[in-house]
């Protein structure tokens, strides 16, 4: 990986564990990044996977990033724990946005994505995991980016960390959900593209906001019947990005036992962010 891709001062990570809302946040910071070349109908984000849009490191590290490295468009997505971070994205003290959700809803979320995978991956259909399995890995951290509370945690340090590393926005994804607008226009702002009195005043935020609201996602046809086939040969159909993106939705699967198991750790592990 470091070999093809070499991270600039200008480039921004988007960066959170899998199931975190990491589909969703790509979609917005394209449509912020993107938003001079391109007008409401022609956003690109209405016609490709967001992961199409901005590729995921670790996953497209074979292709030629160095495209990618040209400040017109610095965006890159990874899922890796911030100590596993090629040494270059800490070297050039580029941005990071990192989101983070709820782990019970991030639990969830990826019990349902692991089921989809059923569907194209052989892997998958021909040995299921049972959501008693799929818990017991998840509170025990056996996961393919490792266990969920440290990635969490790393990123959530290194945010504090005020020494020179790189400038960090953490971000909750139920904040996000709850008050889409004003994150969104702080995002802009971090990423040292503010929104002008005039895009203000031609509603451009709002505007943003409604093209990558989560309902309006799901039901473009790209999101309903493509398929996203990175360089890994691991084909994905699309709609396994997209289900519900609610808040609370594991109260509709989990037991009151696994729900106090993963309650536990959070106590344990986050302290200061606890979520309700």
């Amino acid at each position: 990986m470091e070999e093809n891709f070499k991270a600039q001062p200008s480039n921004i990570f988007l960066c959170g564990a899998l199931k975190t809302g990491t589909t969703w946040l790509k979609s917005l910071v394209f449509s912020i990044m993107t938003r001079h070349h391109f007008d409401d109908s022609t956003n690109p984000i209405l016609t490709k996977l967001p992961h199409d849009c901005i590729p995921t490191l670790e996953i497209d590290c074979d292709i030629n990033l160095t495209s990618l490295d040209d400040t017109k468009f610095p965006l890159l997505g990874t899922h890796l724990p911030y100590t596993c971070l090629p040494q270059s994205i800490i070297d050039s003290k580029c941005k990071i946005i990192y989101i983070c959700r709820e782990p019970k809803d991030t639990f969830v979320s990826t019990w349902h994505y692991t089921k989809k995978l059923g569907e194209t991956i052989s892997q998958f259909k021909d040995n299921p995991i049972t959501l008693e399995q799929e818990i017991e890995w998840f509170l025990e951290g056996k996961s393919l980016y490792g266990p969920y509370w440290d990635h969490v945690f790393e990123y959530r340090k290194a945010s504090k960390d005020h020494h020179g590393m790189n400038e960090i926005f953490f971000l909750k994804y139920e904040d996000l959900k709850n008050d889409t607008l004003s994150y969104v226009k702080k995002l802009a702002k971090f990423m040292g593209k503010p929104f002008s009195k005039e895009e203000e005043d031609q509603f451009v935020p709002e505007k943003i906001v409604a093209t990558c609201e989560f309902g309006n996602l799901s039901n473009l046809e790209v999101n309903k019947s493509g398929s996203h086939n990175p360089k890994s040969g691991i084909k994905v159909n699309n709609n396994a990005f997209f289900r519900k993106g609610e808040i609370g939705d594991w109260r509709n699967l989990l037991s009151e036992d696994m729900a106090k198991s993963i309650d536990n750790i959070n106590k344990e592990k986050f302290q200061s962010l606890i979520w309700d």
